[in-house]
């Protein structure tokens, strides 16, 4: 029996793909669960435009990430924070805070869980962290932590 998985499938494939399984795992566990569908000549037409159309995205995507990622690692993100006198934060930057800057900065919204910090951001001082962007890109981005009067 010939399906287009919806989901992914662990050690059958991902979602788009055709493959052809026995006829009693397709009908009995696969399509009830709507982890796939029965394969139509028409829904391989259907596979086929979204496919092509997910390609032109990721195209898009990379691009956009790649200028992003030169915004990013071009600027210092500057993160105002309230400090005691000696420096030590109330507190700490967490990376929703980093994330937040680096929207700013770029004017593309940014995951706070896409943001990777070497270390533990407790006093005021200069960071240095990852921002992932894409499966293929990663800006190295550079933070300055200052005291908000």
């Amino acid at each position: 029996m010939k399906i287009i998985l919806t989901h992914e499938v662990k050690g059958l494939g991902t979602a788009g793909e055709v493959v052809t399984v026995k006829d009693g795992y397709g009908r009995n566990f696969l399509i009830p669960r709507g982890y796939a569908v029965a394969w139509t000549k028409g829904a391989q037409k259907q596979i086929d435009q979204i496919a092509e159309s997910n390609r032109k995205r990721a195209t898009h995507d990379l691009e956009v990430a790649r200028e992003v990622r030169d915004a990013l690692e071009s600027n210092v993100l500057v993160i105002k924070k309230t400090a005691g006198e000696n420096g030590r934060l109330f507190g700490g930057v967490s990376t929703a805070d980093v994330a937040a800057a680096a929207s700013e900065l770029s004017g593309k919204a940014i995951d706070r869980r896409a943001v990777n910090l070497a270390s533990t951001i407790k006093s005021v001082g200069e960071y240095a962290g990852s921002v992932k962007l894409h499966d293929e890109i990663t800006a190295q981005v550079k933070i300055a932590v200052q005291s908000a009067k």
